[in-house]
């Protein structure tokens, strides 16, 4: 026969947290147990009875009242860590595999995936995803890149840049561009809205009823977008979308324009327009560099948020979704923040020429 277990001694304190955790309807149903083992164990109610009340078997009580002596109520509120399974693959394997990631691929495809892979290294599909996940490999992706072949990268790099870090007193500067053939797409059949468990769903195919050109300005400051749409985007519609920026930017301050090498923006009426507007002064982004240029990154945003699911009966209809979606950015715009230095620019393009240089 067991002797009857001694109270259990607990503080007046740890009493009325554990009283406030079995009361308590957010506390998890193991926790609220373990709380009363502990405050039955104090009452002194035995170890058998204790266990015939809650349901539990006489090593469960003692085991709560042993983890309570030892770390009081934190014990009770998380499991100890459990030694788990032992590791069935050795480090050898281990390295097979991410040699084998690395530097080669299968007969059949351009990449490895975890079945594949489980196969030629007779494992589980589970035990590669695992190793690629400790490693940070992911073979099914893929991202594209391009080297800008521009003379003079590096000091468009710095005009830019130091435009963004430290922007000029007295003056706005301003990331411009055009976002052409936005299309107006209508879809064949009424869109079915999300229900629990569905996704909103549309039909894949769809009507054209034409395009129209967005023109947006950001300024890097504050975030507010100056735009219009246009149905073409020749440079005689660049010319009177800067007529616009000239308009609505207060004329004591100077106007920096960050732009791509569109052809366009380099017109030789378009330059003569710079010219008789001095307080504007132009600032080129490398070629093949257009992420420098900050309004590629509202443009994403307006893509992602406005256009790409959205269904549109007419050109007019698109451009007033577009000029509302404007509307609003302006009444509360958030502006993107450049961290990037050319330092740290630079140097990613060196480690990206040196990769591209050993795979050949």
């Amino acid at each position: 026969m067991w002797k009857p277990a001694r109270a259990l001694r607990i503080s007046d304190h740890e009493r009325e947290v554990l009283e406030a955790l079995v009361r308590s309807g957010k506390t998890a149903q193991r926790v609220v147990l373990r709380a009363n083992i502990v405050l039955g164990a104090a009452r002194g109610q035995s170890n058998n009875s204790l266990a015939q009340e809650l349901a539990v078997s006489r090593p469960t009580v003692l085991l709560w009242r042993n983890r309570y002596r030892r770390a009081g109520v934190d014990g009770l509120l998380k499991d100890a860590p459990r030694p788990g399974r032992r590791k069935k693959v050795g480090a050898q394997k281990v390295e097979s595999i991410l040699n084998a990631t690395l530097n080669t691929t299968p007969r059949d495809a351009t990449h490895w995936s975890t079945r594949t892979m489980a196969r030629a290294q007779k494992i589980s599909a589970a035990t590669v995803q695992r190793i690629w996940q400790a490693h940070g490999l992911r073979p099914h992706r893929v991202k594209t890149f391009k080297l800008s072949r521009d003379p003079d990268f590096v000091s468009k790099l710095r005009d830019v840049v130091g435009l963004y870090l430290n922007p000029p007193e007295k003056a706005v500067v301003l990331c411009a561009d055009e976002k052409s053939q936005i299309q107006a797409l209508d879809r064949t059949s009424p869109v079915l809205p999300l229900r629990p468990g569905l996704p909103e769903r549309q039909t894949h195919d769809y009507i054209r009823h034409g395009t129209t050109t967005l023109f947006a300005a950001l300024n890097i400051l504050d975030g507010t977008v100056i735009g219009t749409c246009q149905p073409k985007h020749r440079h005689a519609e660049f010319m009177r979308f800067l007529s616009r920026i000239d308009h609505e930017v207060p004329r004591r301050l100077a106007i920096h324009l960050v732009l791509d090498n569109y052809g366009t923006h380099k017109h030789p009426d378009v330059k003569r327009w710079f010219a008789e507007h001095p307080r504007f002064h132009v600032h080129f982004v490398p070629t093949s560099s257009s992420g420098l240029n900050l309004v590629e990154r509202w443009f994403a945003e307006i893509s992602r948020k406005r256009i790409r699911r959205g269904t549109f009966r007419s050109v007019p209809n698109l451009v007033r979704a577009i000029m509302e979606y404007m509307r609003e950015n302006n009444r509360n715009p958030r502006p993107f923040i450049w961290t990037a230095s050319v330092a740290t620019i630079m140097r990613k393009i060196r480690h990206c020429k040196e990769a591209s240089e050993a795979g050949h």
